[in-house]
């Protein structure tokens, strides 16, 4: 078949990728002029595997009137006339209950162990560095109560295959000394923390760029520059795809634009619930006293992700969401403020007396679904397909998300049930 891939961020690459590999001939379209430039660019860089649970969770609630009243909040609501945006909310309040959110961590869960598993089998394959590190991640607490909470997730997460343990507040220092620097504020609030050793890194950005070289050398055509406009929809089936470089027609469709797919698939009447959560993130040269191990500040809701090329090592700090629509403009006032909380935080980690350029903030919007799962492969209308709504989670469940997709085209069968995750 001829497939036309709507999408060239990790996504996007990642289903063309098992697309090609399954014979068919693929063509890659994406308005920007090279692949991975805009939510995959420069996101949190962690492979986060065992933490997957949704943000729309029964505890959520009661946090959301305090974080709208700060403006140093994890999440910040901006409200507009917006039908989708309001529709969205609704259904995500919905969303915030036990039983929701234990079969939505469930559902992702499967598809992250699925995604660890293909990445793993994709390194062994493939020659692509991205700098990619299995060096654990830690998320620490402040609050004993949060704490006490995250100890029984623990528990819970055994069960669905997680291999995690609580740590004490020294016992979190001995994991990654530099949570105990001198002059840290986070040191002095930290309460403990749980470890996962099998977690992982790696710089998405990088990632992209060497599988679009493979993608090409498997014969993957890449229409970059081209800004898609609309599906066009002949009886049944979408026939071809408008585009300012002109009329594309293939077999199949997917369509993986993240937070742009919805307005693309409304033009053949269908609506996804999908909206952006706009994040932030910053690109720190470290120094030898920058943390070694992939550490979360729960409480702040931002992580720090160490990352190296070669003799060159770099902490990327990536955090906080704003429902502010679909600008990716930066706001001065957030970018200050993961600015501070770095600082805050791990003061010895970079020189915080540098230039802001220097630190590269860069602003993403992440394609959440108000349940906080992807909606994957087939739609209402024979031949389109869909890969989006991964949330914070695009990197990390690209590889799994890519490989359902492409099964779903070729007619095979998925490895993992696909309950929740389908329209």
């Amino acid at each position: 078949m001829r497939v036309a891939v709507l999408g060239a961020g990790v996504v996007g690459l990642a289903t063309a990728y098992y697309l090609v590999r399954d014979g068919h001939e693929v063509v890659v379209v994406d308005r920007n002029d090279g692949v991975a430039l805009e939510t995959s660019f420069a996101n949190g860089a962690q492979l986060s595997y065992s933490y997957v649970a949704p943000l729309a969770g029964p505890g959520v609630l009661p946090k959301i009137p305090p974080w709208l009243l700060r403006r140093d909040s994890p999440l910040r609501f901006y409200p507009a006339i917006d039908p989708h945006q309001w529709r969205w909310l609704f259904e995500f309040v919905l969303a915030c209950n036990a039983r929701q959110s234990d079969l939505t961590t469930r559902r992702l869960l499967a598809l992250s162990f699925y995604s660890r598993r293909l990445m793993a089998e994709f390194q062994a394959v493939e020659a692509i560095e991205f700098g990619h590190a299995k060096n654990g991640k830690l998320v620490v607490h402040s609050d004993v109560k949060s704490f006490d909470a995250a100890r029984r997730l623990v528990e819970y997460q055994r069960t669905l295959g997680c291999e995690q343990e609580a740590l004490t507040r020294d016992e979190c220092i001995g994991i990654e000394p530099a949570l105990g620097g001198e002059g840290s504020r986070l040191a002095a609030r930290l309460k403990g923390g749980i470890y996962t050793p099998s977690e992982e890194v790696g710089d998405c950005y990088r990632f992209c760029v060497g599988l679009e070289r493979r993608l090409m050398s498997l014969g993957v055509r890449f229409e970059l520059g081209a800004t898609i406009d609309r599906l066009v929809r002949t009886g049944e089936r979408v026939s071809h795809v408008r585009t300012s470089a002109g009329e594309l027609d293939a077999d199949a469709f997917v369509v993986a634009l993240g937070a742009q797919t919805p307005w693309l698939t409304r033009s053949v009447d269908i609506h996804l619930p999908v909206y952006p959560l706009k994040g932030y993130s910053l690109t720190l040269p470290a120094t030898g006293q920058s943390p070694k191990v992939s550490i979360t500040d729960f409480k702040r809701k931002i992580v720090y992700a160490p990352l190296t090329q070669g003799d060159r090592a770099t902490l990327r700090v990536a955090g906080m969401a704003d429902i502010a629509g679909y600008s990716t403009r930066p706001d001065p006032v957030r970018v200050a403020q993961l600015v501070t909380e770095s600082r805050a935080a791990f003061p010895q980690s970079t020189d915080f007396e540098a230039p802001l350029e220097t630190m590269q903030p860069w602003t993403g919007l992440r394609p959440a679904t108000p349940k906080g799962s992807p909606l994957l492969g087939a739609t209402s209308v024979k031949s389109l397909y869909v890969n989006c709504g991964q949330g914070a989670l695009g990197w990390t469940l690209a590889l799994g998300s890519g490989r359902v997709v492409a099964d779903a085209i070729s007619g095979k069968p998925s490895e993992i049930s696909l309950e929740q995750l389908t329209l």
